[in-house]
C-alpha cells in the first residue's frame, strides 16, 4: 500500500528466488523522509512464502533493479522480521543508499541536527 509520503523508486518487474520461482513485484518504495537508515518497501502483486525476505537470490534481484535505476553501493540486509508481510518485504538499506534516495527526493531529517 502506498501513501502520499511514499517515493516510488521502481514500478512493476519480475524477480526470481533461489528456487527459480518468479514473483511479480508491484513497486519498490521508500518514505519521503526519515532519520539515517532507510527502510525500502518491496510490494508484491501476490502473497509470497514466509521467509522469502531472507532469500539472497530474490533480494539480489531487487537490489539489481535498484542498481539499474542508479543506486551504487553495497547490498542490503533484511529489516526486522516483524515488519515482513505476505505481500511485502522490508529491506534495510546501507548508509550509501542515502545519496541515491536524496536524488529521488528523500529528506534526511537528521541533517537538521548536524553540527556545522
Amino acid at each position: 500500500m502506498t501513501t502520499d509520503t511514499d517515493i516510488q523508486l521502481s514500478g512493476p518487474f519480475k524477480a526470481s528466488d533461489s528456487s527459480s520461482h518468479s514473483h511479480d513485484v508491484k513497486a519498490i518504495r521508500i518514505f519521503d523522509e526519515g532519520y539515517g537508515i532507510i527502510d525500502v518497501y518491496v510490494d508484491f502483486a501476490a502473497p509470497i512464502e514466509g521467509g522469502l525476505y531472507k532469500d539472497k537470490v530474490l533480494v539480489g534481484n531487487i537490489i539489481d533493479r535498484l542498481r539499474a535505476l542508479g543506486y551504487v553501493g553495497p547490498n542490503f540486509a533484511h529489516s526486522d522480521p516483524g515488519l515482513q508481510e505476505r505481500k511485502l518485504i522490508v529491506l534495510e538499506a546501507p548508509e550509501e543508499f542515502s545519496a541515491f534516495a536524496k536524488l529521488k527526493g528523500w529528506k534526511n531529517l537528521a541533517e537538521e541536527f548536524d553540527d556545522e
